[in-house]
């Protein structure tokens, strides 16, 4: 599911503005229950206004505060009313509270102007949340989302090195001190191998990853970009730990001069020419391939992605980079004891992104071996992105209507969750899940993973790994 920035944060001050805002409240969304929070009385909406006399600026703040044995707690209910409570705890048990935002003192933006952005290549009059450009390094360190280091403060770093905020995840795309400047319009970009000398001095980590432009950043300058983020990979305490190679995503939307290209067949196998013999080196130097291709090159190369453990512990999964082959890894179990035949025939429809649905052709060949089962798969493209080759978490509720319209979806649907923004039934456009299914013939089951595919086919649950 999407993860994205909630429209009802407020923007704080990057590096060049004005001083930071006074943290809001901490707002209380959910208790845990038999929690210190639910035996103190606290319910959704409550307001944590300080800690110890402390306004935490966002949840790392909060975590620190609450992990004292002794604490007073301001509150203030939703009609007003404030409350002081204090109590003694075990060290560093929580107090079993989630809260509306992780940021109580608002979300810094990007101040780059990179005409690869995928926020500045979508349609205008879609929800606010789309439009902030997320460069906070506290969303960093909590969530993984990536950053830049343009718009640091002093303060800024030295929080990093207090509280050791490690690993953050780093958008690098070059190293070379002029075409990374170039990349993201920002002479700030420049600095790039002086902040990792930074956090090398100060045993703190970042994965990093680059973003392949063809025709900038590709070839002889994607070469220098690995070896220099790998010359701080060695040791006891790599300062970079991994590095992912993305290719660029470039919508219908976008400024027709931007001077960008997509990656298509040939660039995809160039990259790949170009990368695979460094994974090698690194292997050999390091011990670890160190850097990874995201699943998307080898299907647009058309080429069968690399076996499972040549990915080791999947340190960039959530940036697309050995999902499909873990998700097919998953998939093997979940399908090693299916059924011979079901009780009751199924006829479901299974919808993915075009660029994945050949890879996912061998699981449904196999779950159609089971006598009663037909389930039909459907790789779509993206006519609202303009995008042909897709992955399944960009489509969005107008390609799944206009895609599905005339197809034959069974009894019903099976729609990959990962469409969805996090915590809410939302597509990329805007359309809402309760609508598309409003429109569609057929229910809607959401897929978080393996295990719910077998199991919507099958009725039966599937084996665990």
């Amino acid at each position: 599911m999407w993860n994205e920035p909630s429209a009802g944060i407020a923007v704080a001050a990057d590096a060049a503005g004005p001083a930071p805002r006074l943290p809001l409240p901490a707002v209380v969304a959910t208790v845990e229950p038999g929690s210190i929070g639910e035996e103190l009385g606290f319910q959704p909406g409550d307001r944590l206004l300080s800690i110890n006399g402390q306004r935490p600026r966002d949840l790392i703040d909060l975590q620190v505060l609450v992990g004292e044995e002794e604490l007073v707690l301001e509150v203030e209910d939703p009609d007003g009313t404030l409350h002081t409570i204090e109590l003694e705890k075990d060290l560093d048990d929580g107090l079993g509270l989630g809260f509306t935002e992780a940021l109580f003192d608002g979300l810094r933006q990007c101040n780059n102007a990179c005409p690869f952005c995928f926020i500045d290549q979508q349609p205008p009059g879609r929800r606010r949340s789309l439009y902030l450009k997320d460069d906070d390094y506290r969303l960093s360190f909590l969530y993984g989302s990536y950053l830049t280091l343009t718009n640091l403060t002093e303060a800024d770093w030295q929080r990093i090195e207090t509280q050791r905020l490690s690993p953050l995840f780093v958008s690098v795309h070059a190293t070379d001190p002029e075409l990374r400047s170039r990349l993201l319009v920002n002479p700030r970009a420049g600095l790039l191998l002086e902040q990792l000398r930074w956090f090398d001095a100060r045993n703190l980590q970042i994965h990093a990853q680059v973003v392949v432009c063809p025709g900038l950043n590709d070839g002889a300058a994607l070469e220098r970009t690995l070896r220099d983020l790998a010359g701080f990979a060695g040791g006891d305490w790599p300062a970079v730990l991994s590095a992912a190679v993305v290719p660029v995503g470039l919508t219908r939307f976008r400024p027709a001069a931007d001077g960008l290209v997509p990656v298509d067949r040939p660039a995809a196998r160039a990259v790949l020419e170009r990368v695979e013999p460094l994974q090698a080196e690194f292997q050999r130097q390091l011990g670890s391939r160190f850097a990874w291709l995201s699943d998307e090159w080898y299907l647009i190369a058309g080429l069968p992605l690399p076996p499972r453990h040549t990915y080791e512990d999947l340190p960039q999964q959530e940036n697309g980079v050995g999902s499909i082959r873990a998700f097919l890894e998953e998939l093997e179990q979940a399908t090693a004891a299916l059924p011979a035949r079901l009780e009751q025939p199924r006829r479901l429809s299974w919808v993915v992104g075009r660029l994945v649905a050949e890879a996912l052709m061998p699981v449904v060949a196999r779950l159609n071996r089971v006598e009663g089962l037909e389930l039909i798969l459907h790789g779509l493209p993206s006519p609202y992105w303009g995008q042909d080759q897709v992955v399944t978490g960009l489509l969005t509720g107008a390609d799944l209507l206009e895609g599905l319209a005339d197809c034959d979806l069974g009894d019903a649907l099976l729609l990959p969750a990962v469409m969805l923004r996090q915590g809410e039934p939302v597509f990329l456009d805007d359309l809402r899940l309760e609508e598309l299914e409003a429109r569609l013939p057929v229910p809607i089951r959401l897929l978080q993973g393996a295990a719910d595919l077998v199991t919507a086919c099958t009725g039966e649950t599937a084996p665990g790994p």
